[in-house]
C-alpha cells in the first residue's frame, strides 16, 4: 500500500470501549464518509466485523479492524499510535463469500452472503434428515444430525472449530463441510472439497424435521433445499498488522491446547 496517509473512515459498534475510542480516533486521525474512504477501520470484536464487511462489501473498500470487542481473531490490537503507518504497512487479505440461495417450504427462493459459514439447523427437538449433493452428485442419502455447515478458511477457526470440524490454511481454495452432531452415520467428520464445489442440502421429512439456513447474519426458516457456492464475483479486502495476520493466526489456532 501507499505510503501516504489514506483518508479513513472509523466505524465502531455502539458500546462505550468502542465508541471511546472512536472518538479519541476521529478527532486524532480525522474522519471521512465510508464511500469517500481509502480504508475502513472497524472498531469493535468479529461480530461487528462480519457486520462491517456486508455492509461495505458494495465499495470494495479494504478494512482494517481494530479490537474493542469480546472475540477478537479477526481484529488488529488497539492502540492509537501510529494508524497511518500501520495502514500502510499493513497484509491484505482477499476473501470472496459463499452465496446462499434457499429454496421454503412455500416455494419462495432466496440469497443470502456469508463470509463465514453457512449453517443448516433442526428447528424442533427432532433431529434434521439431509440429503447432500456436491456438484450435484449425490454423496450421503441420509445424515440425521441437529445440523450442517460448509465454511470458508477464515470461518473455519469460529463455528465449525467448535463443532469439530477442520481448520482450513488460507490460500488452501477449500470448503469444509461439517455435521453439527451426527447421529446417523454417527461417526461422519465431515469433508474437504474444493472452493469451486457447488453444495447442495435437500432437506427430507422438512414437515416433521423442520430446518433453518443461516448466512452469517441472515436466517430463513423452514428451508426444504440449501444450495452453497463460493461467490467469486464479489470480494472483500482485509487488513492485518504484519505481525498478526490471518494466516499466522489461522496456523495459531490449531496448537492452542
Amino acid at each position: 500500500m501507499s505510503t501516504s496517509s489514506p483518508s479513513v473512515a472509523f466505524v465502531a459498534t455502539d458500546s462505550q470501549p468502542a465508541q471511546t475510542s472512536l472518538l479519541a480516533l476521529q478527532e486524532r486521525y480525522g474522519q471521512v464518509k465510508p464511500e469517500d474512504a481509502d480504508i475502513i477501520v472497524a472498531l469493535g470484536g468479529d461480530g461487528f466485523m462480519l457486520e462491517s464487511l456486508h455492509n461495505y462489501m458494495p465499495l470494495s473498500k479494504p478494512v482494517f479492524g481494530i479490537h474493542r470487542g469480546t472475540v477478537g481473531f479477526l481484529m488488529n490490537k488497539y492502540q492509537e499510535d501510529n494508524l497511518p503507518t500501520r495502514l500502510a504497512n499493513a497484509d491484505e487479505v482477499v476473501l470472496h463469500p459463499l452465496k446462499m440461495t434457499t429454496v421454503s417450504a412455500d416455494g419462495e427462493k432466496k440469497c443470502a452472503m456469508a463470509i463465514n459459514e453457512v449453517s443448516l439447523l433442526r428447528e424442533s427437538r427432532q433431529a434434521a434428515k439431509l440429503r447432500v449433493y456436491v456438484n450435484e452428485r449425490c454423496r450421503m442419502e441420509e445424515l440425521i444430525c441437529d445440523g450442517a455447515l460448509v465454511c470458508t478458511p477464515a470461518g473455519s477457526t469460529a463455528y465449525n472449530l467448535s463443532v469439530h470440524g477442520p481448520v482450513l490454511p488460507l490460500g488452501a481454495s477449500l470448503l469444509a463441510v461439517t455435521p453439527i452432531s451426527a447421529f446417523r452415520p454417527r461417526r461422519w467428520r465431515g469433508a474437504i472439497v474444493p472452493d469451486s464445489a457447488v453444495i447442495r442440502f435437500e432437506i427430507l421429512e422438512s414437515g416433521k424435521r423442520p430446518v433453518s439456513a443461516v448466512a452469517d447474519r441472515a436466517e430463513v426458516r423452514n428451508v426444504v433445499e440449501v444450495t452453497i457456492e463460493e461467490d467469486l464475483g464479489q470480494s472483500m479486502t482485509l487488513l492485518f498488522d504484519r505481525e498478526h495476520n490471518l494466516e499466522e493466526r489461522i496456523l495459531a489456532e490449531q496448537f492452542v491446547p
